[in-house]
């Protein structure tokens, strides 16, 4: 099903086939970034469905929202007759993407050393949750590399380390193996030849505690978990305020305490001489935001974003994420776009998706085709790869595909 899509948005990868065996997040990520930059993305899925079609609660939202701009063919790899039908494809496509266990894609002779005899110019992204190492044959979840690469640590309260609340390791490794598979297409484009590129969980994760681990480096202390972190700035925290409503409030320089005073009419607080200076401020942090939680108790959430927002200073309402349906800037800006689900209770329902956070030319990239049914184009996907209609019609009828 084709949705609408800005139709002057730049589509730079056009032409460009990508090829993905992945399932959950990571690798759909990956691919989808791909696609909303104009690839052809093929997602080849066993003959009963990527399971993420299915998952329930907080996996409900996986399927449409990274594979949207794809198309969809069913494949039942078990079978000698469909590894060769996914090696066909793979022989039309500049780019594979995969995110299976190690050694998983070679038994069907889909590994990158098997594909690039018969088709050297392939760019072949490998997911995984770690790089080749020790680790190499863990089982990695967005948790485990969370836990075990020091995020949950700094996320929780001190003694109860807490996973970040989205996919953000699954999400960005997905993102670094669009980059990678990027550069590889221009370094094709200069010496004719493809390469394999590597992206993993834990490394990902790693790299995002690059700023803790060079903290402790520099100052030999331990970063303490961000709840109970020694913060740079004294006016920088989360406050309850009129009828339990919260808000974050900050000011993070000298100028901006002097106006979130005359904003917020703390006259008497911005003449203190001890709070005259951030770094002074921050030693009387506890004393000053016990007195500023006492007088914005009684003042509405509306009210203080206001004399914020006029002010000129840093502000934000603790929003739920289905409150980012109505948000006033991406409904302006186009930061939302329709697609229809494709499975489940409300298949067929149109509903808003977030876009790719970029704009090019000043476009927002946009949404070309609907997350796929199962199989919507296995037929018209099977003839580019050379087979002819009664042959479709016997791997169709054998379950070969779907």
């Amino acid at each position: 099903m084709t949705a609408p899509a800005n139709s002057t948005a730049p589509q730079p990868l056009t032409g460009l086939r990508v090829i993905e065996f992945t399932h959950m997040v990571m690798g759909p990520t990956c691919g989808m970034v791909l696609a909303d930059m104009g690839a052809e993305v093929i997602k080849i899925e066993p003959v009963d469905g990527d399971r993420t079609r299915r998952l329930l609660g907080a996996g409900s939202g996986f399927f449409p929202m990274f594979n949207r701009n794809k198309k969809s063919i069913g494949v039942d790899l078990h079978s000698e007759q469909g590894a060769e039908v996914a090696r066909k494809l793979c022989a039309t496509a500049d780019v594979v993407a995969e995110n299976f266990k190690p050694g998983t894609m070679e038994k069907y002779g889909l590994d990158y050393a098997s594909l690039s005899k018969t088709n050297p110019r392939l760019i072949y992204v490998s997911h995984k949750g770690f790089l080749p190492g020790p680790y190499d044959h863990r089982t990695a979840l967005d948790e485990v590399v969370q836990m075990m690469g020091g995020l949950a640590y700094m996320t929780g309260r001190p003694g109860d380390p807490l996973r970040a609340g989205t996919s953000v390791n699954d999400i960005m490794g997905g993102l670094f193996g669009a980059i990678g598979a990027l550069g590889a297409l221009i370094q094709r484009g200069i010496s004719g030849k493809g390469m394999e590129v590597q992206s993993a969980l834990y490394e990902n994760n790693v790299f995002l505690m690059g700023q803790h681990m060079l903290q402790y480096a520099m100052t030999g202390k331990h970063p303490a978990p961000m709840p109970a972190r020694d913060n740079p700035w004294a006016v920088y925290d989360v406050f309850t305020v009129k009828d339990g409503e919260q808000i974050f409030l900050a000011a993070v320089s000298d100028a901006q305490w002097s106006t979130f005073c005359d904003a917020l009419g703390f006259a008497d607080l911005k003449a203190e001489p001890e709070l005259a200076t951030n770094n002074l401020r921050v030693v009387q942090r506890p004393r000053l935001l016990a007195a500023l939680r006492e007088r914005l108790a009684h003042r509405s959430a509306a009210e203080l974003a206001s004399a914020m927002e006029q002010a000129g200073l840093p502000f934000a309402p603790i929003r739920r994420p289905e409150d980012l349906l109505d948000d006033e800037h991406l409904l302006a800006t186009g930061g939302l776009a329709d697609v229809k689900l494709p499975d489940g209770p409300k298949a067929g329902q149109t509903v808003k998706t977030t876009l790719f956070p970029i704009t090019m030319d000043g476009q927002r990239l946009g949404v070309r085709l609907d997350p796929p049914r199962l199989g919507e184009h296995s037929r018209e996907l099977l003839a580019s790869a050379g087979f002819a209609p009664q042959e479709v019609d016997a791997l169709l009828a054998k379950s070969v595909v779907a």
